[in-house]
């Protein structure tokens, strides 16, 4: 075939040794020395425009908010702008395997998460723009994140190309070691906390990772959050309002939820399976509001849900606005006509485990929503924080995540005979994250420029 990568609907039927060799087959058509530049093609879009672009369909009053929180840092100017990478990964070489990709496998996307057993694993979690599409795309994504971060945090290029070539080296090698292991077995590998924990070689590290797990761990929604959340006694809660990120239905009172929500609720109690709606009409919903929420997200439509079961027994739903993905003009569109269902399936595709209460739904206005339990013993890691010693073990997690995700979907023999046993795909990736990091930054600059301009209203909001 002259290099050019078979179907892959084909090559599942090869054995193991075959598809290695047809990963590596495609070195020739695709190097992997070719992955290791970036220059900024001639009519690249301007990326203030694309910023703008991406603002097209929200809430006109939290766009302010969400320029805002994209100006702190170059490296939270980068969260807000997975079109702009998209655009430009497009024009990169690819070695067309495509797996269920992320779409915004930036550094700060990984955490850790409690499955339905109550174990605590570590993979990607936000997964409004996931598709099927190059592999590529998500490990360079990932790989430019943290030479953005390190900068952020003052770690130097050194410490950040060394980061990347662990995160590099992580993926690929757990990726050849996945490909020897039997489907099923994939499919029921996680990072566990607990493993991984003791293995940190950094004593101070290992100490403060085990720590933050730990505490996180023993949070519940009950205890820690539902009492910052809500007010009022027994099943007459309700949601404190704290404009501008918490706010209530306009015109309605708190506990006084709208129709169109309540319709909305009952398309997204009728996705779940059996089994999960009937553990779900042990709660009433007591009331609904707004909450905005991260970077990329701020001024879509986001609410939460909250439900109780008795007194002191709440539950609290998160729904986000699912709009399409951004890598649908490059990498194809969706299957699914709601795209909450098309991040429902990416999530249960891309994660070793998925909340129980997971699912979809669409307002009466045409919107389209993911449904799932919000801080749900979520661990949220401060990656503007990390020491160089931190940003080494947490990137080196985030190549093993990264490998089952792409496992789980892909071929790993596929891409672990692309990848081979040596480092010039790690090496690439390395200078590849530098120079984009180089483009981000001119980026962030022209973002500032056109905000004193006036050409951007951005409201930065006190710091707590």
């Amino acid at each position: 075939m002259n290099g050019e990568a078979r179907p892959q609907s084909l090559v599942h039927h090869l054995t193991l040794a075959e598809r290695y060799a047809e990963g590596k087959r495609l070195r020739k058509r695709c190097p992997r020395s070719s992955h290791g530049t970036w220059k900024a093609p001639r009519g690249r879009p301007d990326p203030v425009r694309l910023v703008l672009e991406a603002d097209k369909g929200r809430i006109p009053e939290l766009l302010p908010l969400r320029h805002g929180r994209m100006s702190v840092s170059p490296f939270t100017f980068y969260r807000g702008t997975a079109l702009n990478m998209a655009v430009d990964l497009a024009t990169t070489p690819s070695t067309g395997i495509r797996v269920q990709a992320a779409g915004d496998a930036h550094l700060g996307n990984f955490r850790g998460f409690a499955t339905p057993e109550r174990r605590v694993i570590f993979a990607i979690n936000d997964l409004d723009e996931t598709l099927p599409a190059p592999w590529e795309w998500d490990i360079k994504r990932l790989g430019a994140s943290i030479v953005i971060a390190c900068r952020d945090n003052g770690l130097g290029d050194s410490t950040a190309r060394d980061a990347v070539l662990i995160c590099a080296a992580a993926y690929r090698e757990y990726m050849a070691e996945l490909s020897e292991m039997r489907v099923l077995d994939v499919w029921y590998r996680a990072i566990d906390k607990d493993q991984v924990v003791p293995t940190i070689e950094h004593g101070r590290a290992r100490r403060r990772m085990a720590k933050r797990l730990a505490k996180a761990r023993r949070r519940t929604v009950a205890e820690d959050f539902f009492p910052k959340l809500a007010t009022g006694k027994g099943m007459s809660a309700v949601f404190k309002a704290a404009p501008p990120t918490i706010f209530h239905f306009p015109g309605h009172r708190p506990g006084e939820i709208d129709e169109s929500v309540v319709d909305a609720f009952s398309h997204y109690r009728a996705t779940l399976s059996t089994s999960h709606g009937q553990l779900l009409d042990r709660f009433e919903l007591k009331d609904a509001a707004v909450k905005v929420v991260g970077v990329g997200s701020v001024g879509t439509s986001t609410w939460m849900f909250l439900l109780m079961a008795g007194e002191g027994d709440p539950l609290i739903l998160q729904a986000k606005e699912a709009r399409a993905s951004v890598l649908e003009a490059f990498a194809g569109k969706s299957q699914f006509r709601n795209h909450g269902e098309r991040v429902v399936v990416g999530h249960r595709l891309i994660q070793p485990a998925s909340d129980m209460l997971l699912g979809w739904s669409e307002g009466t206005d045409g919107r389209h929503y993911y449904v799932r339990q919000l801080r749900d013993a979520k661990i949220k890691f401060r990656v503007e924080t990390f020491s160089a010693a931190e940003m080494l073990i947490f990137t080196r997690w985030c190549g093993h995540s990264l490998a089952i995700s792409h496992a789980r979907s892909g071929d790993p023999a596929l891409i672990s005979g692309y990848l081979g046993k040596g480092d010039p795909f790690d090496r690439a990736l390395a200078s590849f994250s530098v120079a984009y990091a180089d483009q981000m930054e001119k980026d962030y600059a022209a973002y500032e420029r056109a905000i004193r301009d006036g050409k951007v209203e951005a409201e930065v909001e006190e710091e707590e």
